[in-house]
């Protein structure tokens, strides 16, 4: 995919594949893989705490330092946690050059072991978003989200529109663009990337506020609005026609799976309830929720639509419930290990070479970057302000929460250097948008929500749950 591809943990598990790590690793390396694999987390985990730290003591979100951390320690500078699906090899990677140092592994086995224990981080990394989705989903309210779903759908429809139409047009007409990939990039501006703009309204405590509501329903509208735009135009690059019944069916099915988790989620959450109660066992609560959220999860890859849907869809089923707080409270210290992961991840990925203007091959890239990013922010932006009549919204705010691309831009980038769609400088310039968007919006959502909420005290906590109780 070239040097420039910035390829990040997509959530989208079907359009990546992993192959099994038994064919890829002889047993006798089993131990180096795992060696590796324990290394890159205790890099992870310090450049993680690290640029989070750093940030929360600027005023900054965490989540801005771990993408940092992720950078510092990635392709664009240390080299310590590199993936082979950027174009690295085992010999670019300084953990595998420390394995060869310290746990004697063999230098003609070294590309076997880089390649599992790079799978292994990236799935890590997909199972860390899919818990960061479920916490997201069980700190949401249900009701809430089907209150402001009008507003959200607005939102979510306007915020794919107007930067698909203007960036398409303006490839075309300004850049002088082929048609075609025009249109994959002006796809790629379309997306929305929940986990980044989640993360952040949640350290701000603001995500159960209207304006978190709304932008996370239009995220997650945005998601699936994302994955038809993909399908569509990926068939126009294969056949070069639309086919009209695959659009339907991810429609249909992405209505179907949302509608129909939430409601016979909510049948089978009775049965949860009494079923935990009955359990004796360790972690029932905790296990037996993963189970729902995993099954759900499944469900939404088999139908090619997110795992993060069906987590999302979960967690929201599971919020209604008497158990909602305790599961809050045993899910953090497990978004707490995988959730980290899937951020450094992010930045580990990006190439940061793509930004250099004294190479020849990126000037043409950086103007039509300048294009996109502009396109990018305003055709986000302006979603909030669709929205007329509620002048007690912080319409700024919704806009502004749009605007990180993040792993969800890459899949559009990858998918679109894999089918010969994009340029190399078209694709760089892609790329240079999604970095900037997804690096942009944590610190200008902490500016334009001007200062983070209180965390509520336990005596105001018991007094809501005993009002939600009694409305109940």
């Amino acid at each position: 995919m070239a040097d420039t591809i910035f390829a990040g943990i997509s959530p989208y598990s079907t359009l990546s594949s992993y192959p099994l790590l038994a064919t890829e690793t002889n047993p006798e390396n089993a131990s180096l893989v795992l060696a590796g694999v324990l290394v890159s987390l205790i890099v992870i985990y310090f450049a993680s705490k690290l640029g989070g730290e750093i940030c929360a003591r600027i005023n900054l979100p965490p989540v801005l330092g771990e993408l940092v951390g992720g950078v510092v320690i990635g392709v664009s500078a240390l080299q310590l946690l590199v993936f082979p699906e950027s174009g690295n090899s085992a010999s670019d990677s300084l953990i595998v050059n420390f394995l060869e140092k310290t746990a004697h592994l063999n230098p003609e086995a070294a590309e076997s072991v880089f390649s599992s224990q790079s799978e292994v981080i990236s799935l890590l990394s997909e199972i860390g978003v899919v818990i960061l989705l479920f916490e997201i989903g069980l700190e949401s309210d249900l009701k809430e989200l089907i209150r402001v779903g009008p507003q959200a759908a607005i939102v979510a429809v306007v915020g794919v529109v107007a930067p698909f139409a203007s960036g398409t047009v303006g490839l075309i007409y300004l850049f002088g663009i082929a048609p075609i990939p025009a249109i994959f990039a002006g796809a790629a501006l379309t997306a929305t990337s929940i986990g980044i703009t989640a993360k952040v309204l949640a350290e701000l405590n603001r995500l159960s506020s209207k304006e978190g509501q709304i932008i996370i329903g239009a995220a997650v509208l945005d998601d699936i609005l994302g994955i038809i735009v993909l399908a569509v135009v990926a068939s126009l690059v294969k056949t070069g026609e639309i086919q009209i019944i695959n659009v339907v069916y991810l429609i249909i099915s992405a209505a179907a799976f949302t509608i129909g988790a939430i409601l016979i989620g909510r049948l089978f959450s009775p049965f949860f309830v009494a079923l935990v109660k009955r359990m004796k066992t360790r972690g029932q609560l905790l296990l037996t929720a993963l189970i729902f959220a995993f099954s759900l999860s499944y469900v939404a890859t088999v139908i090619q639509l997110e795992a993060i849907l069906g987590a999302f869809a979960a967690g929201l089923v599971l919020a209604e419930t008497e158990k909602r707080k305790e599961l809050e409270e045993q899910v953090v210290p497990v978004a707490d290990i995988l959730v980290p992961i899937f951020f450094v991840c992010v930045g580990a990925k990006t190439d940061l070479s793509v930004l250099d203007p004294t190479n020849p091959t990126n000037r043409e890239g950086l103007i039509v970057a300048a294009f996109l990013i502009a396109i990018a922010i305003a055709g986000k932006v302006i979603t909030g302000f669709t929205l007329f009549g509620q002048p007690e919204l912080n319409k700024l705010a919704i806009g502004v929460g749009m605007i990180p691309r993040g792993e969800v831009g890459l899949v559009f980038a990858g998918v679109g250097a894999a089918s010969g769609a994009l340029s190399e400088s078209t694709n760089a310039a892609v790329i240079m948008m999604v970095i900037l968007t997804t690096f942009l919006a944590p610190p200008l959502l902490r500016i334009v929500f001007k200062e983070p909420l209180p965390t509520p005290s336990p005596e105001n906590v018991a007094v809501e749950t005993v009002q939600n109780s009694e409305n109940k």
